[in-house]
């Protein structure tokens, strides 16, 4: 068997996600006798961030921020959930899971940056980021007229008053998987 740990999954592999939580023994909630129950895991993916229930094969091992893909060896079946459906030691991990994804693909939130356009006539996709005003607003759309943004630290670097690019990133999208009342989605449930 490969080890999650060092092997990326292929885009063959079809989606993958960044585990949240693995439970061995199976769902807390589930009252089967132990011998019937398989472990299970839940995880973020890392297209989508969509949440998901995985069940487990008896020989999987996997732990807490591996990155698997959901069709990959180990993984008997899938469901996606919501937020309230997670443990709570998943619902804890969400940050440090959504931190890695954007780490491991810098360029395609970097990119948000370049491309983000506007939703209506009075707001725009970069407002939608926690401590975007206007100004902030205004100073990246100039900024990039000037040409595009190559890395978080150049963003921070060219656009006066926006110190922490990725963070700001990291914080929208943890606020999109746990508010599911949100208007307005950029990054959870939408596809490239």
């Amino acid at each position: 068997m490969s080890d999650p740990e060092t092997d990326a999954p292929d885009a063959d592999d079809g989606p993958a996600v960044v585990l949240l939580d693995v439970l061995p023994n199976g769902r807390p909630d589930d009252d089967r006798a132990q011998y019937r129950k398989s472990p299970v895991a839940y995880g973020l993916g890392t297209d989508a961030f969509r949440l998901y229930e995985l069940a487990l094969d008896e020989a999987a091992d996997v732990s807490v921020s591996d990155r698997i893909a959901l069709d990959g060896p180990g993984v008997g079946r899938y469901r996606e959930v919501s937020f309230d459906d997670l443990t709570r030691n998943a619902a804890a991990e969400i940050e440090y899971a959504v931190e890695d994804i954007v780490e491991a693909d810098e360029e395609r939130f970097v990119d948000f940056y370049n491309e983000a356009g506007p939703i209506t006539l009075r707001l725009h996709q970069l407002n939608l980021l926690p401590g975007i005003g206007k100004q902030l607003r205004n100073k990246v759309l100039d900024e990039r007229k000037r040409g595009p943004f190559e890395s978080f630290a150049e963003v921070s670097e060219r656009v006066a008053g926006l110190h922490r690019p990725r963070e700001v990133i990291v914080e929208r999208i943890v606020e999109e998987i746990r508010e599911e009342d949100l208007k307005y989605r950029r990054f959870v449930g939408y596809e490239e």
